[in-house]
């Protein structure tokens, strides 16, 4: 069993005695990208392509979308990227990294980003490991800059104290974690695999019995309407603006002022709608605010609540308490409908609300389509079994995704403890 001493530094705890530390400057070249610029400033400046903190997550490098910028001949070398080096995150999701494993050209990088070299025969990859494990373990956010967002500035990254090994031990090290990581991540994907067929499941059980009923045997006519398809005889269908005696929205308050979000009126926003029920509200406004604006109205719970813009468009919920809107959320109240039935009969219709949505940057489904949007109408009686149907139905599935995504989350654990043991010489490799 290998001897270990105290590093000297918190986040390290305990390193082999063979070992040592040292700042990241010691052993890396950290050079933060260039200043975005617009505009043509000489004859000889060329329009090329750049890396954003956008491009870049933890282990992940995406060259689409890339943007483009104005890049000065003097500044080409500084602010070149190639093949092996590091980005590193500055601002935002501060130290999330990725290494740049094929050749690339005319590439360079904006100052949200850091470019990693190693000055020896160190290794980048021994280094991304220890930025992933500083970082999850809640190292790096204590240490950024803290304004409207953190920043890792290239002082707070050079100076960062890291454990360091001999460069043969690193690549034992990287190849070790390399594959146990692979692993890891393999498992991680299945297990997400598991929980999309199973949201895809709940999906068809939900449209199954909103549009065909639960009698199996039932004779089905031709609805008129291509997503519902054929119903059960003796059903109806009918515009969502006939079943709901509300439908509203709201709108933002100014956010550049903290003051009209002081207070305890709910306000919720599409990022709030979570598939299924809503008891708390992200942000709050006070009676002040609620006053100013004419587009606010407080609606009364229980109220469905779709996103009509966005990556989130198509999200439905039921909300459980009082609550403001803003101007992407769609509520609707008072239902002629049984209410657990009308949320079912919406869920249902999201793949096809999704499939009309409007716009580019932000897919938009508009009041008015949701107001003209057909659903089926069966007799309320059977709008009570239905609802009590799926109540128990989604339910089982939703413990299963919740057991998948428990699993998800050990997982995510027992990888960063296998990084952080790894790194700091804890585990012999």
């Amino acid at each position: 069993m290998r001897q270990m001493k105290d590093s000297g530094t918190e986040w390290i705890g305990k390193i082999p005695e063979t070992w040592d530390t040292c700042k990241v400057s010691r052993l890396y070249n950290v050079q933060l990208g260039k200043m975005l610029q617009p505009n043509q400033l000489s004859i000889t400046d060329r329009y090329e392509n750049y890396l954003c903190a956008a491009n870049v997550g933890q282990n992940i490098l995406k060259y689409v979308p890339l943007r483009q910028m104005w890049i000065q001949d003097k500044e080409r070398e500084a602010y070149s990227l190639s093949k092996g080096d590091m980005v590193v995150v500055e601002g935002g999701d501060v130290a999330s990294c990725d290494i740049i494993k094929e050749e690339v050209s005319n590439l360079y990088f904006q100052n949200a980003l850091h470019r990693v070299r190693s000055k020896r025969e160190y290794k980048v990859d021994y280094l991304r490991y220890l930025l992933m494990t500083a970082k999850a373990i809640g190292y790096i956010d204590l240490i950024c800059n803290k304004a409207t967002i953190s920043h890792f500035t290239k002082e707070k990254f050079e100076s960062l104290y890291i454990p360091i090994c001999s460069v043969e031990e690193q690549k034992r090290i990287i190849s070790y974690l390399d594959e146990k990581s692979g692993e890891i991540d393999s498992l991680i994907a299945l297990q997400e695999q598991m929980i999309e067929k199973l949201k895809a499941y709940k999906q068809s059980v939900i449209t199954e019995a909103v549009t065909k009923g639960l009698d199996p045997n039932a004779k089905l006519v031709p609805s008129g309407i291509d997503w519902i398809g054929e119903i059960p005889e003796g059903w109806s269908i009918d515009k969502v603006i006939r079943c709901f005696k509300k439908i509203g929205s709201g709108t933002t308050p100014k956010s550049t002022d903290d003051t009209l979000f002081e207070g305890n009126i709910n306000w919720l926003q599409s990022g709030d709608i979570n598939g299924g029920d809503l008891y708390e509200a992200s942000k709050h406004i006070s009676e002040q605010t609620l006053a100013s604006y004419s587009a606010l109205s407080v609606y009364q719970a229980p109220f469905i609540i779709i996103a009509m813009y966005g990556a989130s468009v198509g999200n439905i919920s039921i909300s459980h308490i009082d609550a403001c809107v803003n101007q992407a959320c769609c509520v609707l109240s008072f239902s002629s409908l049984n209410f657990k039935y009308a949320f079912y009969a919406l869920k249902s219709a999201k793949p096809y609300l999704i499939y009309r949505a409007e716009g580019g940057g932000q897919p938009n489904i508009s009041q008015d389509k949701l107001k003209t949007l057909w659903i089926p109408r069966p007799p309320i009686e059977e709008q009570h079994s239905i609802a009590s149907y799926l109540d128990d139905k989604c339910s089982d599935i939703d413990r299963l995704i919740a057991l998948k995504q428990q699993k998800i989350e050990a997982l995510k654990d027992y990888k960063k403890s296998v990084i952080y043991e790894a790194v700091t010489g804890k585990t012999e490799i």
